[in-house]
């Protein structure tokens, strides 16, 4: 069954199913001088840091792309060229921050944990206590990889006690994920249009300490990432340093409408969570096994085991499974072979039900009848 739209369900950790208000929002052309649109990026900018808690210490600052170029240009604006960052790992996307460390020039320390595994605050303690090199500390709250829930509270307390700058990333968090500036103590902290906010691909923001932004200049390895040139130009005067993604943001500022109409954060995240336990309960009832146990799963992501019955294919069955309407998302994981099925969206529990009812179809067209992990 497809989306209003005619288009299939995206189960997926975004891009994902956007509302059709955040469509036609997307409809009008925008001038990127023009007041109307200043107007705009402000409001954004406000309502994405008050998402946080954060307006009246953090600003917010857009760019271009997808959150991979935020993530790198906060790094890069926020970590001196004699800095040193230490990596809390346990998926794809905290060795994605090692390797772009590497790119830069920085210095980099991994501190690493398996994809089932909470980043551990005690080694994190040890770590930040035996190397005063360290200068900043990047840790991800929802690790995509798995769909792991990560301590970041206990993470920021820790860097606090020893007096480092803590980078977070919240791609798959922010907006459903409760995270409050004013108990967490961050310095800076980046996400993207297309995740839990349910806008569209484009834009990824950073909302950063001012105090601490203010002192960035100059530490930037590029024109277009510099976060620190970016926020002067829009605290000048309002505007993009170089063409903007007007459509993006006009289905952003849409977007956080729809969000705060849900309820906010804590709107959202109700309904991504019960979206997780309907997935759950259903996968588990025709057999998958979750990666993660319930203490550890975010809802957002889950990770399920491919079964290891020789009948179950993954490519039949996500063609399969994609042509009744909903796509799913393949695994990344070293710990066992798996894939992926997404949460977050304009999606609720009917559309969760759905989706089971396809997967049900799918594994017994397959003749799937045994659903124990493969051995990797």
């Amino acid at each position: 069954m497809l989306s209003e739209t005619g288009d299939p369900w995206l189960l997926t950790p975004g891009p994902l199913t956007t509302s059709l208000s955040v469509k036609q929002a997307m409809l009008h052309d925008w001038g990127s001088r023009d007041r109307a649109f200043i107007e705009m990026t402000a409001r954004v900018r406000e309502k994405l840091a008050g998402l946080v808690e954060a307006g009246d210490t953090h600003v917010c600052v857009p760019i271009q792309g997808s959150g991979t170029f935020v993530v790198e240009a906060t790094i890069a604006t926020l970590l001196p060229r004699d800095g040193k960052l230490l990596v809390l790992v346990n998926g794809a996307y905290g060795q994605r921050m090692v390797a772009i460390c590497r790119y830069l020039g920085r210095a980099c320390l991994a501190l690493e944990t398996t994809e089932d595994t909470p980043n551990d605050i005690a080694a994190l303690d040890r770590a930040l206590a035996g190397d005063k090199a360290i200068t900043h500390v990047a840790a991800i709250h929802c690790e995509t990889t798995s769909g792991i829930l990560n301590p970041v509270s206990e993470a920021a307390a820790c860097v606090k006690r020893h007096g480092r700058s803590l980078i977070i990333d919240a791609m798959s968090a922010l907006g459903a994920l409760p995270l409050d500036g004013g108990r967490v103590p961050f310095d800076a902290v980046v996400a993207s249009s297309n995740k839990c906010l349910e806008g569209v691909p484009g834009i990824g923001f950073a909302i950063i300490r001012k105090s601490v932004i203010e002192g960035c200049k100059g530490n930037s390895h590029s024109l277009s990432l510099d976060l620190y040139e970016q926020w002067r130009g829009l605290e000048g005067n309002g505007q993009w340093r170089f063409t903007p993604p007007t459509h993006v943001l006009a289905a952003l500022d849409q977007a956080i409408q729809e969000h705060e109409a849900e309820g906010g954060v804590a709107g959202r995240g109700a309904r991504y969570a019960a979206n997780c336990r309907a997935l759950i309960a259903g996968m588990r009832e025709m057999g998958f096994r979750p990666l993660l146990s319930d203490n550890l799963q975010a809802p957002i992501i889950v990770t399920f085991h491919m079964p290891g019955d020789p009948a179950f294919d993954f490519e039949k069955f996500y063609r399969l499974v994609g042509e009744k309407g909903f796509l799913l998302y393949p695994g990344k994981l070293t710990v066992a072979p798996s894939f992926r099925i997404g949460c977050i969206g304009r999606v609720g529990v009917p559309e969760i039900e759905r989706a089971l009812q396809a997967i049900r179809d799918t594994v017994r067209e397959l003749g799937v009848t045994a659903f124990g992990p493969t051995r990797s």
